[in-house]
């Protein structure tokens, strides 16, 4: 599956925006997606993910700004981020695995990942 990640931009501290995966062609209901990013010179990170039946997982640090959801019908995938500070600046990616799994788990792994977006530039600054 082709993903395209948008939504991206130059926000100021506080602000917030959604970002939007695309899954070209295809309902993402049989597919788990995750939301990566990575700022300069860190490793790419987990931010939240969503499996293919509907749980969703965030670590700690994203809980209370970040939340991930799904609409079947337009093949997205949704990241809503609020209260943007500047460490959050990063190009934010997402991530597919085609799966029939119905089990609670949410990949949080990049290598649990085998299709990925190219990224979208979330800049936060005054």
């Amino acid at each position: 599956v082709q993903l395209q990640a948008s939504g991206g931009g130059l926000v100021r501290p506080g602000d917030s925006l959604r970002l939007s995966c695309v899954a070209s062609g295809r309902t993402v209901a049989n597919y788990h997606v995750g939301w990566f990013r990575q700022a300069p010179g860190k490793e790419r990170e987990f931010v939240a993910g969503i499996n293919r039946v509907g749980n969703t997982y965030r670590p700690n640090p994203m809980k209370g700004r970040f939340t991930i959801s799904r609409d079947n019908a337009k093949t997205t995938v949704y990241l809503q981020m609020n209260n943007l500070q500047p460490e959050d600046t990063a190009v934010y990616y997402c991530a597919a695995e085609q799966t029939t799994d119905s089990e609670p788990y949410v990949p949080r792994r990049r290598n649990e990942y085998t299709e990925w977006g190219q990224g979208t530039l979330v800049t936060v600054s005054s």
